[in-house]
Protein backbone atom coordinates (compact mmCIF):
# COMPACT_ATOMS: atom_id res chain seq x y z
CA UNK A 1 0.00 0.00 0.00
CA UNK A 2 1.22 3.51 -1.33
CA UNK A 3 0.43 6.85 -1.56
CA UNK A 4 2.60 9.64 -2.89
CA UNK A 5 5.61 8.36 -4.45
CA UNK A 6 7.87 11.91 -4.34
CA UNK A 7 9.93 13.27 -1.91
CA UNK A 8 8.16 14.72 1.13
CA UNK A 9 7.90 18.61 1.33
CA UNK A 10 10.48 20.00 3.65
CA UNK A 11 7.57 22.16 5.24
CA UNK A 12 4.70 19.24 5.77
CA UNK A 13 5.13 18.04 9.38
CA UNK A 14 1.96 15.40 9.52
CA UNK A 15 1.54 12.47 7.56
CA UNK A 16 4.81 12.32 6.03
CA UNK A 17 4.62 8.79 6.14
CA UNK A 18 2.94 8.89 3.18
CA UNK A 19 5.13 10.08 1.22
CA UNK A 20 7.57 7.10 -0.53
CA UNK A 21 10.61 8.96 -2.73
CA UNK A 22 10.89 7.47 -6.10
CA UNK A 23 14.20 6.86 -5.87
CA UNK A 24 12.99 4.25 -2.61
CA UNK A 25 10.46 3.03 -4.57
CA UNK A 26 12.36 1.82 -7.59
CA UNK A 27 14.97 0.24 -5.04
CA UNK A 28 11.74 -1.45 -3.37
CA UNK A 29 10.23 -2.86 -7.12
CA UNK A 30 14.15 -4.10 -8.33
CA UNK A 31 14.41 -5.91 -5.17
CA UNK A 32 10.30 -7.66 -5.62
CA UNK A 33 12.36 -8.34 -9.09
CA UNK A 34 15.05 -9.71 -7.50
CA UNK A 35 13.15 -11.80 -5.50
CA UNK A 36 11.53 -13.45 -7.93
CA UNK A 37 8.48 -11.27 -7.28
CA UNK A 38 6.01 -10.34 -10.46
CA UNK A 39 4.47 -6.95 -9.11
CA UNK A 40 0.62 -7.29 -10.25
CA UNK A 41 -2.80 -4.77 -9.99
CA UNK A 42 -5.24 -6.26 -8.16
CA UNK A 43 -7.60 -7.60 -10.95
CA UNK A 44 -4.27 -9.67 -12.58
CA UNK A 45 -4.07 -10.88 -8.75
CA UNK A 46 -7.07 -12.29 -8.61
CA UNK A 47 -6.75 -15.82 -10.34
CA UNK A 48 -4.04 -15.74 -7.63
CA UNK A 49 -6.28 -15.01 -4.94
CA UNK A 50 -9.21 -17.59 -6.21
CA UNK A 51 -6.48 -20.78 -6.65
CA UNK A 52 -6.59 -20.19 -9.97
CA UNK A 53 -2.97 -19.84 -10.81
CA UNK A 54 0.56 -20.35 -9.15
CA UNK A 55 2.97 -17.92 -9.04
CA UNK A 56 5.30 -15.37 -6.97
CA UNK A 57 3.14 -12.00 -6.79
CA UNK A 58 3.00 -8.91 -4.89
CA UNK A 59 0.13 -6.63 -5.30
CA UNK A 60 0.67 -3.14 -5.81
CA UNK A 61 -1.71 -0.25 -4.94
CA UNK A 62 -1.59 2.95 -4.88
CA UNK A 63 -4.42 4.87 -2.89
CA UNK A 64 -5.91 8.54 -3.76
CA UNK A 65 -4.88 9.27 -7.45
CA UNK A 66 -1.83 11.66 -7.06
CA UNK A 67 -0.11 12.66 -10.33
CA UNK A 68 2.95 11.82 -9.03
CA UNK A 69 1.71 7.97 -9.57
CA UNK A 70 2.01 8.40 -13.19
CA UNK A 71 5.21 10.82 -13.62
CA UNK A 72 7.42 9.17 -10.97
CA UNK A 73 5.64 5.28 -10.23
CA UNK A 74 4.72 4.09 -13.97
CA UNK A 75 7.96 4.90 -15.82
CA UNK A 76 9.42 2.02 -12.59
CA UNK A 77 6.62 -0.56 -12.87
CA UNK A 78 6.81 -0.51 -16.60
CA UNK A 79 10.80 -0.98 -16.67
CA UNK A 80 10.00 -4.08 -14.36
CA UNK A 81 7.03 -5.52 -16.29
CA UNK A 82 4.69 -4.80 -13.06
CA UNK A 83 1.34 -3.69 -13.58
CA UNK A 84 -0.80 -1.51 -10.18
CA UNK A 85 -4.10 -0.19 -9.21
CA UNK A 86 -4.33 3.14 -8.41
CA UNK A 87 -7.93 3.74 -6.37
CA UNK A 88 -9.28 7.07 -7.41
CA UNK A 89 -11.05 9.45 -5.62
CA UNK A 90 -14.24 10.16 -8.77
CA UNK A 91 -15.20 13.83 -7.23
CA UNK A 92 -11.37 14.85 -7.21
CA UNK A 93 -10.39 14.19 -10.92
CA UNK A 94 -7.97 17.02 -12.13
CA UNK A 95 -8.24 18.49 -8.44
CA UNK A 96 -6.38 18.31 -5.20
CA UNK A 97 -6.28 16.25 -1.91
CA UNK A 98 -9.12 18.26 -0.18
CA UNK A 99 -10.20 16.02 2.38
CA UNK A 100 -6.54 16.63 4.35
CA UNK A 101 -5.04 19.39 2.49
CA UNK A 102 -5.35 21.69 5.33
CA UNK A 103 -4.27 19.63 7.94
CA UNK A 104 -1.22 18.94 5.97
CA UNK A 105 -0.69 22.38 4.91
CA UNK A 106 -0.15 21.26 0.91
CA UNK A 107 -2.39 20.48 -1.85
CA UNK A 108 -1.10 17.53 -3.75
CA UNK A 109 -2.39 17.18 -7.47
CA UNK A 110 -4.79 14.67 -8.75
CA UNK A 111 -4.85 12.97 -11.76
CA UNK A 112 -6.47 14.17 -14.44
CA UNK A 113 -8.70 12.30 -16.68
CA UNK A 114 -6.19 12.28 -19.26
CA UNK A 115 -3.49 11.48 -17.34
CA UNK A 116 -5.69 8.45 -15.63
CA UNK A 117 -6.26 7.37 -19.79
CA UNK A 118 -2.22 7.23 -19.72
CA UNK A 119 -1.72 5.52 -16.56
CA UNK A 120 -4.61 3.11 -17.93
CA UNK A 121 -3.12 2.92 -21.73
CA UNK A 122 0.45 2.30 -19.66
CA UNK A 123 -0.88 -0.88 -18.79
CA UNK A 124 -2.40 0.00 -14.69
CA UNK A 125 -5.64 -0.23 -13.34
CA UNK A 126 -7.73 2.36 -11.83
CA UNK A 127 -9.91 1.47 -8.71
CA UNK A 128 -12.41 3.22 -6.73
CA UNK A 129 -12.10 4.89 -3.54
CA UNK A 130 -15.40 6.48 -2.62
CA UNK A 131 -16.40 10.17 -4.37
CA UNK A 132 -14.97 12.68 -1.77
CA UNK A 133 -12.81 10.09 0.72
CA UNK A 134 -15.11 10.21 3.30
CA UNK A 135 -15.52 7.76 6.13
CA UNK A 136 -18.13 5.21 5.45
CA UNK A 137 -18.99 3.93 8.14
CA UNK A 138 -20.11 7.37 9.34
CA UNK A 139 -22.71 8.16 6.45
CA UNK A 140 -25.95 7.01 6.46
CA UNK A 141 -26.88 4.12 4.06
CA UNK A 142 -27.96 6.45 1.31
CA UNK A 143 -24.42 8.50 0.80
CA UNK A 144 -23.07 5.48 1.07
CA UNK A 145 -24.54 4.02 -1.78
CA UNK A 146 -23.95 7.32 -3.47
CA UNK A 147 -20.44 7.45 -2.70
CA UNK A 148 -19.91 3.48 -3.57
CA UNK A 149 -21.82 3.43 -6.19
CA UNK A 150 -21.43 6.92 -7.82
CA UNK A 151 -17.31 6.72 -7.72
CA UNK A 152 -17.77 3.62 -10.15
CA UNK A 153 -20.16 4.66 -12.34
CA UNK A 154 -18.72 8.34 -12.27
CA UNK A 155 -15.06 6.79 -12.87
CA UNK A 156 -16.49 4.72 -15.65
CA UNK A 157 -18.40 7.57 -17.43
CA UNK A 158 -15.28 9.56 -17.76
CA UNK A 159 -12.63 6.89 -18.90
CA UNK A 160 -14.61 4.69 -20.96
CA UNK A 161 -13.78 1.30 -18.99
CA UNK A 162 -15.03 -1.03 -16.84
CA UNK A 163 -13.88 -0.61 -13.03
CA UNK A 164 -13.43 -3.62 -10.87
CA UNK A 165 -11.58 -2.72 -7.73
CA UNK A 166 -12.34 -0.45 -4.97
CA UNK A 167 -10.22 0.79 -1.80
CA UNK A 168 -12.16 2.16 1.79
CA UNK A 169 -11.37 5.51 2.61
CA UNK A 170 -8.97 5.80 6.09
CA UNK A 171 -9.82 1.81 5.90
CA UNK A 172 -12.90 2.54 7.74
CA UNK A 173 -15.96 0.77 6.72
CA UNK A 174 -18.75 -1.56 8.72
CA UNK A 175 -20.83 -4.09 7.37
CA UNK A 176 -23.26 -1.47 5.23
CA UNK A 177 -20.19 -0.57 3.77
CA UNK A 178 -19.29 -4.11 2.43
CA UNK A 179 -22.66 -4.90 1.36
CA UNK A 180 -22.77 -1.19 -0.54
CA UNK A 181 -19.89 -2.38 -2.29
CA UNK A 182 -20.61 -6.03 -3.26
CA UNK A 183 -23.97 -4.53 -4.33
CA UNK A 184 -22.33 -2.52 -6.55
CA UNK A 185 -20.44 -4.73 -8.69
CA UNK A 186 -16.96 -4.46 -7.70
CA UNK A 187 -14.81 -7.20 -7.91
CA UNK A 188 -12.74 -6.96 -4.42
CA UNK A 189 -11.96 -4.36 -1.86
CA UNK A 190 -8.73 -3.32 0.45
CA UNK A 191 -9.19 -2.61 3.77
CA UNK A 192 -6.12 -0.70 5.70
CA UNK A 193 -5.63 -4.39 7.59
CA UNK A 194 -2.33 -5.61 8.23
CA UNK A 195 -1.95 -8.55 6.48
CA UNK A 196 -0.80 -10.39 3.28
CA UNK A 197 -3.92 -11.70 1.58
CA UNK A 198 -3.89 -15.32 0.89
CA UNK A 199 -5.34 -17.92 -1.46
CA UNK A 200 -7.39 -20.14 0.81
CA UNK A 201 -11.25 -21.08 0.68
CA UNK A 202 -11.87 -18.56 3.96
CA UNK A 203 -10.74 -15.32 2.09
CA UNK A 204 -13.14 -12.13 2.31
CA UNK A 205 -12.52 -10.19 -1.07
CA UNK A 206 -14.56 -7.42 0.67
CA UNK A 207 -12.26 -7.24 2.97
CA UNK A 208 -8.67 -7.73 1.66
CA UNK A 209 -5.74 -6.24 3.81
CA UNK A 210 -2.49 -5.05 2.62
CA UNK A 211 1.23 -4.22 4.17
CA UNK A 212 2.17 -0.28 4.04
CA UNK A 213 4.80 0.74 2.84
CA UNK A 214 6.03 4.00 4.14
CA UNK A 215 8.42 6.83 3.94
CA UNK A 216 10.29 5.75 7.23
CA UNK A 217 11.22 1.96 5.92
CA UNK A 218 14.38 1.15 4.81
CA UNK A 219 14.77 -1.46 2.00
CA UNK A 220 16.02 -4.44 4.93
CA UNK A 221 12.57 -3.49 6.50
CA UNK A 222 10.24 -3.57 3.24
CA UNK A 223 12.09 -7.30 2.68
CA UNK A 224 10.93 -8.63 5.88
CA UNK A 225 7.67 -7.15 4.77
CA UNK A 226 7.40 -9.13 1.58
CA UNK A 227 9.10 -12.27 2.67
CA UNK A 228 7.50 -12.57 5.94
CA UNK A 229 4.35 -10.55 6.29
CA UNK A 230 5.72 -8.57 9.11
CA UNK A 231 4.81 -4.95 9.44
CA UNK A 232 5.98 -2.20 11.86
CA UNK A 233 3.89 -0.86 14.04
CA UNK A 234 4.96 2.50 13.39
CA UNK A 235 3.00 1.97 9.76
Amino acid sequence: MYHNIARVPEDVRVYRSLYVSPSSFARQMAMLKMFGYRGVSMSDAMPYLRGEKDGRVAVITLDDGYADNLESAMPVLQRYGFTATCYVVSSLVGQYNVWDADRLGVRKPMMSVEQLRAWHQGGMEVGAHTRTHVRLSQCGEQQQRDEVQGSKAELEDRLGIRIGQFCYPYGDHDDRAVDAVRSAGFDAATTTHRGRAEAKPSIDFMRLPRIQVARHHVLPQVAAKVMSGYEDKRA
